[in-house]
This record gives structure tokens, sequence and C-alpha cells, in this order.
């Protein structure tokens, strides 16, 4: 990790510090999901002051961020894997349907 190149960095609501390695960034998240491309800063905000947090149904590490209103969609759904540190961003991509556990 000391030496990958970051796209970016926040921490997230508990102060723990996330990363987006610059290789994620480019060849997974805005390859993927070209909407995304022209909202990093946005991507890192909805780590740092999410609208909603919900745990990742499939791995226990890992932890969903969602910004409502946000980027290209309803909602801007960020998946942080806690699996190493520090913390790195490992998913981003639109969502127009709200989270299961959202309850406005």
């Amino acid at each position: 990790m000391e030496d990958e190149a970051l796209a970016g960095e926040t921490t997230d609501p508990d102060g723990e510090r996330v990363v987006l390695l610059d290789a994620v960034w480019a060849e997974k998240i805005a390859r993927d999901h070209p909407e995304i491309g022209a909202h990093l800063s946005v991507v890192l905000r909805a780590v740092s002051t999410p609208d909603h947090v919900a745990p990742d149904p499939i791995f226990a590490d890992r932890t969903r961020y969602y910004a409502r209103g946000a980027g290209p969609s309803q909602w801007l759904l960020v998946i942080v894997s806690y699996e190493q540190t520090p913390a790195r961003i490992v998913s981003a991509f639109a969502n127009r349907k709200d989270p299961k556990s959202w309850s406005a």
C-alpha cells in the first residue's frame, strides 16, 4: 500500500482513515461505472458524511455507505473494506433504489 498511488482519501464517521487506490478508481470504478467518473469528490464524501450506513450482506469486514441525491442517481453506494489498514474503497456505483434497510 505504501507505494500505491491514491486517487483520494477520507475518514469514515468513526474517524478511521479510508483510502481509494488510483488503480481501483481507474481500473474498476470509473471503467465499470463510467457515470461515476466525474464524481470522485462525491464518492469520498459518501464515506465521510453518509446519509445511510449498512453492513455488507456478504463480507463481514465491509460496510456500505450511501449518499442520497449525490452523483448521477438517487443514491450513491460506496463499499469500504476494513479487511486491511487503512480501510479501502473497493467499489462505488449509482443506485436508483432505496437501500433495503432505509426508512425515510
